[in-house]
């Protein structure tokens, strides 16, 4: 089952409908479903598909080779070409008669063990570009690689392509489509532990309850999930030891550069060129107060719920999880799961707000969200807010999320109040977010005010994803 890239689907066919040259680059961390996108998307086209492997130029070619030849010819072919250039030459010729789709995934493992590759490439658009129907597409999972020798200004294929997508997980509402059987709060759970790739979502089975999940997942030392951040560490970098040491420190409360570089015993210039590239992958996230360029205040926290998950309880529970303790590995985490839910609720929260952005239902048409922290001058103790969002120097938003079984009371809206009085807007308005609802307080307090928004987690399911369950 097929589900989600809607915008990135519409993007490849309206490049195939051009019924000219076209070339795009698709790149992404493993397990996003880059192999997947491109699959249903040549599913009804004339389409030769390659993917590289981690081999010789010999191997590659033969492969390569393959493929051209059972399109080509429509026979399995035992024999191969003498070089890329003459394969990719064939393609392109064929091109001239027909549209055709030329993908070659995981391109950084074929271009590495050919090094004139990329340089054939381009000789062979510059050659051909003006009479070929050829769609190429070039997909990989190496970031860096990608970024470097195909995007880069300085590669040889640079200002050939005209399009490129980095293929980013999957948000919240197409992470819901995924299940059918789980409850509302059991599909925020999920997109928690899990976070939006669709190879994680994939281990998830929507017939148990979450708690069987985390346990058969996470808690189980045989499941590929157990072992999955070390394996994407050794694919990804060179130094997975050290990468592995400034996720822990993030995950154990360092968030700070100085606060990071002691936990590891690294120098800060070290760690920036560490954080820079766990950045890059979309495993962290760097985050400056909401409105603030200075970089001083700068913190660091993991910015793909699964890793955030892992290393928040599976390193200090690894010793009786490898001992098969998966009830008592559980029953340390358990109490813990409603206050790890707090930074997921927010991103959950900031993503409803983009969409009514988008539909042109929202109060306030920000340009931007985020979060908030610095010192109230009024108690010189340090405060923040959840959401943050400015239309203009007059008109703002501000958002407090709670993921509590409790119904928020007036105090809280009555300190995100005060709390907005620290900028100085002339038209404001606040977003509170429940898991549940709200004290009659806290409502008639709303209506009194008549600038807030009251908002509950049903209430975000339903529009996200309306009609899901019914």
């Amino acid at each position: 089952m097929f589900i989600g890239r809607d915008r990135e689907l519409a993007s490849l066919n309206r490049l195939y409908a051009s019924d000219k040259f076209e070339f795009a680059v698709l790149y992404g961390r493993r397990r996003v479903g880059k192999t997947a996108l491109i699959n249903q998307f040549i599913k009804d086209k004339k389409a030769i598909y390659f993917m590289g492997v981690e081999s010789n130029v010999k191997q590659n070619l033969e492969n390569f080779s393959k493929n051209v030849m059972e399109f080509g010819a429509g026979i399995e072919a035992e024999t191969a070409f003498v070089s890329f250039q003459a394969a990719l030459e064939y393609v392109f010729k064929l091109a001239e008669k027909e549209r055709l789709i030329l993908a070659i995934d995981e391109y950084p493992y074929v271009a590495r063990s050919s090094k004139s590759l990329a340089s054939t490439l381009q000789l062979l658009i510059d050659k051909y570009k003006n009479n070929s129907r050829l769609m190429l597409i070039l997909c990989g999972s190496s970031m860096s690689y990608m970024e470097d020798q195909v995007l880069a200004y300085k590669a040889p294929l640079y200002g050939r392509r005209t399009a490129q997508m980095k293929i980013l997980p999957f948000d919240f509402a197409d992470t819901c489509r995924y299940f059918k059987n789980f409850t509302h709060e059991d599909v925020a759970l999920i997109y928690g532990i899990a976070g939006g790739t669709p190879q994680y979502l994939l281990q998830m089975n929507d017939r148990l309850s979450v708690e069987d999940n985390i346990k058969n997942t996470f808690l189980n030392s045989a499941s590929s999930l157990f072992e999955e951040t070390e394996n994407l560490l050794k694919q990804e970098v060179r130094e997975p030891a050290l990468y592995n040491a400034i996720i822990t420190a993030i995950a154990n409360g360092a968030s700070r550069m100085a606060e990071i570089s002691t936990k590891v015993g690294e120098n800060t210039s070290v760690c920036t060129a560490y954080l820079k590239n766990l950045t890059a992958l979309g495993l962290l996230k760097k985050e400056t107060p909401y409105g603030e360029k200075t970089s001083r205040k700068s913190i660091y926290t993991i910015d793909d719920n699964m890793f955030r998950f892992w290393y928040r309880f599976v390193p200090e529970n690894q010793s009786i999880i490898v001992r098969g303790a998966v009830e008592l590995a559980y029953k340390r985490i358990e109490p813990h799961l409603s206050d790890y839910m707090g930074n997921v609720f927010e991103e959950i929260c900031r993503q409803y707000l983009w969409k009514l952005l988008l539909n042109g239902e929202s109060q306030v048409e920000f340009n931007d969200l985020g979060r908030w922290w610095g010192t109230d001058p009024s108690t010189h103790s340090q405060t923040e807010i959840d959401i943050m969002g400015e239309q203009d120097k007059d008109c703002a938003l501000f958002g407090e999320c709670k993921w509590t079984n409790e119904k928020v009371d007036v105090g809280v809206l009555e300190k995100l109040e005060k709390r907005s009085r620290l900028f100085h807007y002339h038209k404001v308005w606040l977003y509170l977010f429940a898991k549940t609802g709200y004290t009659k307080g806290c409502r008639d307090k709303a209506n009194e005010l008549g600038n807030v928004t009251l908002v509950t987690y049903p209430d975000i399911f339903e529009y996200m994803v309306p009609g899901l369950y019914s």
